[in-house]
């Protein structure tokens, strides 16, 4: 995991990778979302040794990812359920689905998310926010936001102003 400082990074996708970026994370919220995942016995399926899932539970609940609630059946357990935070997850579980089924799936993707409605194809596209249009993402361009530190701003504008032209 990246370290709990952000000197160098100035950047909420840093950020975003120090609460979710655990291999295991994402794909514990993948499971809560899309396979109804809801119980430690549910997520052992994974693969993962139970000290390890118990911290990644733990770090999702911490973070307000998942929800500890306990169980009807048996008030001694509970079971987690995924809070908006954690489904506002799920166009980047699919948008980097759609990467591994284009990049790391030479057999074809092996899970396909498709629409209840409709039975067709979801993905994940970047568009603009006013416009709607799906951006070629050579027209992307970065611009200082208003969580941008000032002295970063000021120390980058007057390095910009020193460069030869």
């Amino acid at each position: 995991m990246l370290g709990k400082t952000y000197d160098t990074q100035v950047c909420s996708a840093a950020r975003a990778l120090e609460v979710i970026g655990e291999r295991w994370s994402l794909l514990i919220v993948r499971d809560v979302l899309f396979a109804g995942a809801t119980r430690f016995a549910d997520f052992q399926r994974l693969g993962i040794a139970t000290n390890i899932l118990a911290k990644r539970l733990d770090s999702l609940v911490e973070a307000g990812i998942l929800e500890r609630r306990p169980s009807k059946e048996q008030p001694d357990r509970s079971h987690y359920a995924v809070t908006r935070k954690g489904l506002d997850l799920a166009p980047v579980i699919i948008a980097l689905t759609q990467w591994g089924d284009q990049w790391a799936a030479p057999a074809g993707p092996p899970i396909l998310y498709r629409h209840t409605g409709c039975g067709d194809a979801i993905t994940e596209q970047t568009a603009c926010g006013t416009c709607g249009e799906v951006t070629d993402l050579a027209q992307i361009h970065v611009a200082h936001g208003p969580g941008f530190p000032q002295a970063m701003a000021a120390r980058k504008n007057r390095s910009d102003a020193a460069a030869p032209r």
